[in-house]
């Protein structure tokens, strides 16, 4: 038996797909059937059944046992890996992780340019998603770290708190809040305003901030991703509420006018995710480190 096959295994049960873990471990999905027979064979138990009609794949009560057995022998095999590399000083490997596109596009350059000169020898690997994505990569493994905004207390996760950003007026530059230094909420009542999507968390947040202060803006449309917002408020839709690292180029280049939000509730928290029953690898951990900086 290979320290390979446990993987394929606990990588199997947490995809619930053979052929993520197929593609995962670089087989063929008839390689990770044969893994699975070979370890059933082995041990003389049944490890999995499938739900007939369903793809899922559900353990049985011997591959409960297995499965959490395996899962500390591999966190002990990453573990011993890391502490090798300690040894002669050296970080390495990749740190998969998943992200949502308003940090990721905004601030991960920085972040990862940092990590990669300090740590040459390890590697970013990163992926753009949905919060509800991101929360799921890293539940089910497919990622060791998330990032999201508003992150929520979520049993099985860690969260680390990274800086928070401040959440900015946006509106063009003919527009009479262009030179104003600062704004209040009631200063928005009527306005026409372009949203983010209703199910996105930084548009529940200001949904809740604006219905706490009495507060009726005009939606005039709504987009699932921060670029389109600000192209739509470039030629006049209406003005927006975004965060401040998302727009400073458009600052820089006079394109858009930012405005501050007075009230100190205008702040939107970025957090990092990890599970709490996994051991992060040492470039991750130095990674973490790098994105809770202020």
């Amino acid at each position: 038996m290979h320290i390979e096959s446990l993987k394929i295994f606990c990588d199997l049960v947490d995809l619930q797909s053979f052929s993520l873990a197929a593609e995962r471990n670089f087989v063929t999905q008839s390689a990770v059937s044969q893994q699975i027979k070979a370890l059933e064979d082995r041990f003389n138990r049944q490890l999995l059944e499938r739900v007939r009609g369903r793809r899922e794949v559900r353990l049985t009560g011997a591959g409960e046992v297995f499965y959490r057995e395996a899962r500390t022998v591999l966190d002990a095999y990453d573990q011993l890996q890391e502490s090798l590399r300690g040894v002669v000083g050296k970080i390495g490997g990749t740190v998969k992780v998943s992200c949502v596109y308003s940090v990721g596009l905004h601030e991960m350059p920085s972040r990862v340019g940092e990590y990669m000169s300090k740590f040459p020898a390890a590697r970013i690997d990163l992926e753009y998603s949905r919060t509800t994505k991101v929360v799921r990569d890293v539940l089910n493994g497919n990622a060791e770290l998330g990032v999201i905004a508003f992150p929520e207390p979520k049993r099985g996760l860690k969260i680390v708190q990274m800086p928070p950003n401040k959440l900015v007026v946006i509106c063009p530059p003919d527009h009479k809040f262009a030179k104003r230094a600062s704004l209040k909420a009631k200063d928005l009542a009527g306005q026409d305003f372009v949203h983010f999507e209703r199910d996105t968390p930084t548009r529940k947040a200001i949904d809740k901030i604006l219905r706490t202060k009495g507060v009726d803006v005009t939606k005039v449309a709504e987009f699932d991703n921060i670029e389109t917002i600000k192209r739509a408020v470039e030629v006049g839709f209406g003005i927006a509420i975004m965060p401040l690292p998302s727009v400073l180029d458009e600052q820089r280049l006079g394109t858009l006018a930012v405005v501050e939000l007075s009230e100190k509730e205008w702040v939107r928290p970025v957090g990092v995710l990890y599970r709490t029953d996994r051991t992060l690898s040492l470039a991750a951990k130095k990674f973490v480190q790098i994105l809770e900086k202020k």
